[in-house]
């Protein structure tokens, strides 16, 4: 395994193990901030929302900055998906990663439903449930006026926090401080990703901007998916990620009220394509737009 200055040179499947890890963390870091509000018995029991914007801006932190340089740290199949059609990740591995995300997701699930058991239970709200899950829009009272009204504004919803969240993305983690450097050297023709390249060649700054900025970059990342929660998450939750919507979903369709208690209720499917649509939609855009400005 060796180390350049933008990924560690791992085989696929160690970046496949990866997108899982990471995945993982974020529902286990962003449910499980979620679990800790609306779950009845907890000590951190209605709370409030800053907890939960806190749990989701470091579930997307944490990762970035640990795995940011091994898999790309997607953890969203929207972002692969996106880089894709963009013809920024290769086509080969958008099946695996999307998988890997989905599992991880699920995973990340059965965490937090193990460690919260006691609190499901106890817990006399459906949407309080399913909230710890997946995402549903604040305008939905179960009348089918308010169902149309959901869809609206949950893909309105989904769709600007999810542009602004993959453009945002590209434009710290491409357009970091000691970037620009590294693109110059490649087009004098100077392999950095090779493996006898020492950024002493041409001066240990530069090692310092490029290591320095990429790791802002990423605590950056965290601090928008802060933002984002705190400025857009209340209409819908939001998820802004379909395999964090999805795969939770589909655990919670499928465990029973033996475990999650008699207030489970449904799992709202009539919403659930909003949450992955709205996405991939905004990241295909968002991908494209920053590509076309920043990358030609």
């Amino acid at each position: 395994m060796r180390r350049n200055n933008r990924q560690i040179d791992v085989t696929w499947t160690v970046k496949y193990i990866t997108e899982f890890i990471g995945t993982a963390l974020l529902v286990i870091l962003g449910n499980g901030a979620v679990a800790n509000v609306e779950l009845k018995g907890t000590k951190g029991y209605k709370s409030g929302w800053g907890i939960i914007t806190l749990g989701y801006g470091f579930g997307v932190m944490l990762p970035a900055l640990m795995f940011g340089n091994v898999s790309g740290n997607h953890i969203n199949p929207a972002f692969t998906l996106g880089l894709a059609i963009s013809d920024l990740f290769p086509w080969k591995q958008v099946l695996p990663y999307i998988l890997a995300q989905m599992l991880g997701a699920i995973f990340g699930q059965l965490i937090i439903v193990a460690t919260h058991a006691p609190y499901y239970r106890q817990t006399e709200s459906s949407d309080g449930i399913l909230g710890t899950f997946s995402t549903i829009s604040a305008v939905d009272d179960g009348t089918d006026a308010s169902k149309k009204a959901s869809l609206i504004n949950g893909f309105l919803n989904e769709f600007a926090g999810s542009f602004v969240l993959f453009f945002g993305a590209l434009a710290l983690t491409k357009n970091y401080f000691g970037g620009e450097i590294v693109q110059q050297l490649n087009t004098m023709g100077t392999d950095v990703t090779s493996s006898t390249f020492k950024f002493s060649q041409v001066g240990l700054t530069v090692g310092a901007n490029v290591n320095s900025g990429l790791a802002i970059a990423h605590l950056g990342l965290g601090f928008l998916v802060m933002a984002l929660v705190a400025s857009l998450g209340g209409p819908t939750g939001p998820a802004l990620n379909p395999a964090r919507d999805l795969g939770p979903r589909l655990l919670h369709h499928f465990l029973p009220e033996s475990v999650l208690g008699k207030s489970k209720g449904n799992s709202k499917w009539w919403y659930s394509w909003v949450p992955v649509i709205a996405p991939i939609l905004a990241g295909i855009a968002g991908v494209a737009l920053f590509k076309y400005l920043y990358m030609k």
